[in-house]
């Protein structure tokens, strides 16, 4: 996500300085017009604003406060600005934003709701909470990334608000495949029923986007099955901490663990179709 992002950043003539560990990421936005930081040290005494799109906790917890006060924390410069737009747990926020506070710098949390093909187009939903001063001082900015943006709140709203997002994303998935499932049983064709289903009072944005994958059995990842088992072990966590019962996503998690279990991890989260119809087909044969 954090590169087509940063090449609509770069084509709206912002000047641009990155780091990032992998290679053909770095080529490409250097052929573009970025600068590179040689490390995350060098980037915050560069830059007063910082972006970070980051796969999960445990990096963005290295990022921040790294090994033996080597992390962006004790770098970053007094009034200056950062921005993750990574998807995390509310938890670990809250420290960044502990910390953060103490060394006087705004923390804006802005995950984004989108696939790597609305990041490029620019057509990104912008979740916002924390500084309000730094989300005035952004907007404009923002719109490059997004055509949505909600500003929720002073703390970890935007956090929360990604969760139950990708809760009913994740979810969709896992009760589309079932429902296709049934429908193939009694002789119905998974492309027949996703023109139909995409027709119905049950279409959504989502489903629409879908509906070739499943037509094509071409589950190329968007995002993949090992992408949705992070975030709903988040979704889970998080319910755990606000003691808030999850039964059905703590079945979904099982089911993309038993889908990676069966050699699916890097295929597209809607993948459960066809884990879920082999399985069926397996247990008929049994």
């Amino acid at each position: 996500m954090g590169n087509p992002m940063a090449t609509r950043l770069i084509e709206a003539g912002h000047a641009l300085t990155i780091c990032d560990p992998v290679t053909e990421n770095r080529a490409s936005l250097v052929a573009r017009g970025a600068n590179v930081a040689a490390t995350a040290g060098d980037l915050v005494q560069r830059c007063n604003l910082i972006f970070s799109m980051i796969p999960n906790d445990a990096v963005l917890s290295a990022l921040i406060w790294g090994d033996e006060n080597a992390g962006l924390l004790d770098q970053l410069r007094h009034g200056s600005i950062f921005v993750d737009m990574s998807t995390i747990s509310p938890q670990l926020s809250e420290r960044i934003a502990r910390d953060l506070a103490l060394r006087g710098v705004a923390y804006l949390r802005c995950p984004v709701s989108g696939s790597t093909t609305l990041a490029r187009s620019g057509k990104l939903t912008v979740l916002a909470s924390g500084d309000s001063s730094a989300w005035d001082a952004l907007s404009d900015t923002l719109d490059i990334l997004a055509v949505r943006k909600f500003y929720l709140g002073p703390a970890e709203e935007a956090r929360y608000m990604k969760l139950v997002l990708n809760t009913l994303v994740g979810a969709t998935a896992a009760i589309l495949a079932e429902a296709l499932v049934l429908g193939e049983s009694g002789g119905l064709n998974p492309a027949a029923m996703m023109q139909v289903i995409a027709e119905s009072a049950v279409a959504s944005p989502l489903i629409q986007y879908k509906v070739e994958m499943i037509e094509m059995m071409d589950f190329s990842p968007a995002f993949s099955v090992t992408q949705m088992m992070k975030d709903f072990t988040l979704i889970t966590e998080a319910g755990r901490e606000k003691h808030v019962p999850m039964f059905a996503a703590n079945m979904i998690l099982q089911q993309y663990i038993a889908a990676s279990n069966a050699g699916y991890s890097e295929q597209d989260f809607f993948a459960l179709f066809d884990w879920m119809r082999n399985a069926n087909l397996e247990s008929g044969q049994d």
